[in-house]
């Protein structure tokens, strides 16, 4: 690997600071402790701080010769609201919140690398360092845009990566497409007319047509949509009666769809609006259909995309890089920021979990997982790929 020496000297450092916010985790919009802390440093290193976008946001300001150009490297901040199973040392002293999908990592890398960039200058332009809240399904890259972080900060492109437990540390997983899918919500009530249990003739039965609706929305996958168009349509909760006895008024089911591309997207919510409709009529009730867009794909760009991976290689070497890696159906919000500009989101290798500490849980170390940890041996090697992307976007400049 071709790490920054500087940045790998200094691991111990960032690896406090990494365990620090694992062990004070918050959850979305909550941020306070965890913003604080990343101000203090920036402000230790003389970088200016801008904070308040999407509440607990902040964005870090390093800038450098005369040109105008400007590029953004985000981190996301949040915890999740779970009791974490680990019992090392820097484990959540907050009962019911854990940093289980490392964006305490992401932070100290992105802090590591601003550390770096601030003291050497090797770029002609400016690093814009966007701490965000409430990635984990509160939308807080969004509600930075709204606030306004795009018009007062300008900016050509943006990045962002993220640990992925499974691959081998030190690689790199990037296409230049959809690289993680859109995360929506349903929930279908069936209202019908209930009766004694025991007398099913008075009744117009709910329970009866959701279990047929359940089954019969599959088929939208296997028969409206085309084979090679990837989605995920999952049933996740249904909930009708409180007695055995009793054949219920109405009941609900709910769940989940995850699709690569709007259009998947926008066949699927139709095709399930109009069966619940139509099944439900057949068995003589009413349907009730509320289908919540959370996030859209995160799309790469192709140009953006194609710089990141010669950066990687030159860091990782190239047999370290998978460019055309199969998106996982996981979504995240950084999909809102290349909505709105162009640039490239990566996933980089946490190992398989042989990383972590004496006194860690039973379970996998797996994302979302109570027994989950970062790994601090990425901080070298993530913060030395956003400094190396950052020289390689704003040294073009003097190119020309």
């Amino acid at each position: 690997m071709n790490l920054i020496k500087e940045i790998e000297t200094s691991r111990a450092e960032f690896s406090h600071i990494r365990r620090d916010l694992h062990a004070h985790p918050e959850l979305a919009f909550e941020e306070v402790r965890t913003a604080d802390a990343i101000a203090a440093s920036l402000k230790n290193w003389g970088i200016p701080v801008h904070r308040g976008l999407g509440g607990t946001g902040l964005v870090g300001i390093i800038r450098n010769g005369n040109s105008t150009r400007a590029i953004g490297l985000r981190a996301d901040m949040d915890a999740l609201p779970i009791q974490e199973l680990n019992r090392f040392e820097h484990a959540s002293q907050y009962a019911g919140k854990m940093h289980a999908c490392g964006h305490d990592g992401h932070t100290a890398m992105l802090l590591a690398a601003a550390w770096h960039l601030n003291a050497t200058r090797n770029f002609d332009g400016t690093v814009y360092l966007i701490f965000q809240p409430a990635e984990e399904g509160k939308g807080g890259a969004a509600s930075m845009i709204t606030d306004g972080l795009f018009e007062q900060f300008e900016m050509e492109s943006v990045y962002a990566i993220h640990n992925w437990p499974g691959m081998p540390l030190g690689s790199f997983g990037v296409n230049s497409g959809a690289i993680m899918a859109s995360s929506n919500e349903f929930k279908i009530t069936l209202r019908g007319k209930g009766s004694h249990a025991a007398l099913p003739q008075h009744s117009i039965d709910p329970v009866a047509a959701m279990a047929a609706l359940s089954q019969a929305l599959q088929t939208i996958l296997t028969r409206n949509k085309r084979p090679n168009d990837a989605a995920v349509l999952s049933i996740t909760q249904m909930q009708a009666g409180e007695a055995s006895n009793v054949i219920p008024d109405f009941g609900w089911i709910g769940g989940t769809v995850r699709t690569f591309s709007i259009d998947v997207l926008d066949l699927i919510e139709s095709r399930m609006r109009e069966m619940s409709e139509h099944l439900a009529h057949g068995f003589g009730c009413d349907a009730e259909v509320v289908f919540n867009r959370n996030y859209p794909p995160t799309i790469n760009h192709r140009a953006e995309t194609a710089i990141c991976v010669e950066v990687m290689r030159d860091v990782v070497g190239a047999e370290n890089v998978d460019a055309d890696i199969e998106a996982p159906l996981s979504s995240e919000d950084f999909s809102f920021m290349l909505l709105a500009k162009p640039g490239c989101y990566a996933l980089i290798g946490n190992g398989d979990g042989g990383h972590r500490d004496h006194g860690h849980g039973l379970g996998p170390c797996m994302l979302h997982n109570t027994s989950y940890d970062f790994n601090d041996n990425l901080l070298p090697i993530g913060a030395t790929y956003w400094v190396r992307l950052t020289e390689r976007l704003l040294a073009l400049t003097s190119q020309g």
